[in-house]
């Protein structure tokens, strides 16, 4: 079912909220202050049915200059506006700010509806219509219909109708299948129901008892009850006014603003790319602090403009806008700007991507690839953002940059993957990171000659740390999405993975003669020394050794398994430690044993046996209990 979204537009006393009245019955008009100064100063709400069934929602905005931020909320999430202006007054400034939103806003389909027509003579409601025809032209609103209608006597309300039931048959629906996106317009609570927000739903769908996040908040709830219209739904869908009964998630902890969203498929954005479009008469000038309206949001920032130093009235340029607080954005979106001081609009623009890196100004680079997004497709955004990436990025924020679902941005990744120009990794929390076959190039180039260095400094290593080469090279990725990439080259033969070591594949650890005999001499010395073995100044006497390379040899024989290491400056025979740790078994089948027991029953010094026992207690073959141990393991059957 087609789900369609009316909204007014005009200046303040120009008959909107009566205009509603006279099409729905309902009187939009629901604050004391609104009834007692006449005026409309919140959005209003009310259900339109057509003659031919279907039913609208209607949004009346106020028309006060005051009230631009809340005539903005209302005519964000619209379909169809309707232009009013009273044939009593004609075009009023309000009218003409209105006029410039709509158009800035690209809403392309809507009437001009001059309303009052009671109240003054044809001929000149004539030059009435003629005013207005001329004030829409060379805007979104040029082609539109025009009605002339009588809230009063109802003349015209009939053909407005019908005007309106055509034209919303034209308007292609809004995406049910995509991510829930709800800007809130209003939040209240009722008693027995607790927290409640409206607001028109751009996209996706929603269902009683799902769970929902509020942005940029980030609190979680469950919509525990959804209303249309005021009556009872189990789902709502894309382009329908909600009304959402929130459990879990206090009125204090949102506002206008707010979105509601599906957890985990946005991300608040502080950086925009943008192309802007100024008003005839305003000015910008680089860095200017703005006010931002995107949907019912309202942050104030500021405009980088890329590509020149001010901005002339009736101009376009590429910016890059920083926000003051996060905003919920998509590639497409519509917003509008003003000054800050005094409050005027002065424009407003396109989003082209969002949370994006901090940019160079006249970047040539730059330019052309925000240009190519702004007037590219959706998975072409999301494919030159994955290729704009060095380093890659979560399949999340790509596809929220670009505006696209996970489902869609996966489909699109399928056949890019297919072909070998995309590479899919895994990341934290069962998440996907995706880099570009050339990303992983350059990786490879940096890797490859850091490893053989490495093992041209440390011949006898089996290869580089892990956690080394992750902290030099791949610092800002997931250990996941790092040992993906190892996983990777190890399947490609480029390396190999040796406990929580790298190692190109090519690589072999092997000893010249030289070092063999060495080797060989300290594997004697070390059992000579059997509990008392010598330190490693003194194993590597007379053998005319650095201190680096008699180092690298000990480790070496670790590795072998002829040497076992106890201590920082420590190493035993393996053999020495297998006879210790049978001597220790015998002593603790006695019971708790002390270090001094220990020493006594090997004949060594507390020098070699404290080093030796806490060895033991690492790798749980002895248990410390205050100052004394026992055995932990004891094999089946006894010794």
């Amino acid at each position: 079912m087609q789900h369609v979204i009316v909204g007014t537009a005009g200046h303040v006393d120009h008959g909107k909220t009566l205009l509603v009245k006279a099409l729905t019955g309902v009187d939009t008009d629901r604050l004391k202050e609104e009834k007692e100064r006449g005026i409309s100063i919140e959005l209003g709400f009310a259900p339109l049915k057509l003659p031919d069934g279907r039913q609208l929602g209607l949004v009346d905005v106020p028309g006060h200059e005051r009230f631009i931020r809340q005539m903005l909320a209302g005519v964000a999430g619209i379909d169809v506006v309707l232009l009013v202006v009273a044939a009593d007054e004609g075009v009023m400034p309000q009218t003409r700010e209105h006029l410039a939103i709509i158009d800035l806003l690209q809403i392309k389909r809507g009437i001009l509806v001059l309303t009052k027509i009671d109240l003054v003579e044809p001929a000149w409601l004539d030059l009435v219509e003629e005013e207005v025809r001329e004030l829409v032209r060379g805007t979104s609103l040029e082609e539109a219909p025009l009605v002339r209608v009588s809230a009063v006597t109802g003349e015209g309300l009939k053909e407005l109708k019908e005007i309106l039931a055509r034209i919303t048959l034209e308007i292609p629906p809004r995406p049910a299948s995509g991510r829930v996106r709800l800007p809130i317009d209003r939040v209240f609570s009722l008693p027995g129901f607790g927290t409640i927000v409206t607001g028109t739903l751009w996209s996706g769908s929603i269902d009683t008892g799902m769970e929902v996040e509020i942005l940029p908040e980030g609190r979680r709830g469950r919509a525990r009850g959804l209303q249309v219209h005021g009556h009872p739904v189990s789902q709502a869908q894309a382009g329908q006014r909600v009304a959402v009964n929130l459990a879990g998630v206090e009125v204090q902890d949102i506002r206008r603003g707010s979105v509601l969203v599906e957890p985990g498929l946005w991300q608040p954005a502080v950086r925009i790319d943008a192309n802007i479009k100024l008003l005839p008469g305003a000015k910008l000038k680089n860095r200017e602090r703005v006010r931002f309206y995107l949907a019912t949001k309202e942050a104030f920032g500021r405009v980088v403009l890329l590509d020149r130093e001010e901005l002339e009235g009736g101009m376009e340029a590429l910016a890059q806008l920083v926000l003051e607080e996060p905003v919920v954005a998509a590639p497409r979106d519509r917003f509008i700007l003003r000054t800050y001081s005094p409050l005027v609009t002065i424009g407003g623009g396109e989003v082209i991507a969002v949370n994006t890196p901090r940019y160079r100004r006249y970047d040539r680079q730059v330019l052309e690839t925000l240009i190519k997004r702004l007037k590219g497709s959706l998975p072409e955004i999301f494919l030159d953002i994955i290729r704009g990436s060095k380093e890659g990025l979560e399949l999340k924020k790509a596809s929220a940059q670009a505006g696209l679902t996970l489902e869609e941005a996966q489909d699109v990744l399928k056949a890019e993957a297919s072909q070998g120009k995309l590479v899919v990794l895994p990341a934290a929390e069962g998440e996907q990171y995706v880099i570009t076959s050339e990303g992983l190039e350059r990786f490879w180039e940096r890797t490859y000659p850091l490893l053989k260095d490495f093992h041209r400094r440390y011949p006898l290593r089996v290869g580089l740390p892990k956690e080394e080469l992750r902290s030099r090279i791949f610092s800002r990725l997931d250990w996941r999405t790092f040992q993906g990439i190892l996983e990777r080259w190890s399947g490609e033969g480029k390396i190999n993975l040796v406990g929580n070591s790298v190692a190109l594949a090519t690589y072999k650890v092997e000893l010249d003669e030289r070092q063999k005999r060495i080797a060989q001499v300290l594997i004697e010395r070390y059992r000579a020394g059997w509990f008392q073995p010598p330190l490693p100044e003194e194993a590597g006497q007379g053998l005319d050794l650095a201190p680096e390379e008699l180092e690298e040899l000990l480790h070496f024989l670790v590795r072998q398994g002829h040497l076992v290491k106890v201590g920082d400056e420590l190493y035993f025979h393996k053999e020495a430690v297998t006879a210790a740790q049978e001597e220790i078994r015998r002593l603790g089948r006695e019971g708790p044993f002390t270090l001094g027991a220990v020493r006594d029953r090997l004949g060594s010094s507390r020098k070699y046996v404290l080093p030796l026992l806490e060895y033991l207690d690492q790798i749980k073959f002895t248990r410390r209990i205050g100052d004394k141990r026992t055995i932990v393991e004891v094999r089946a059957g006894g010794e």
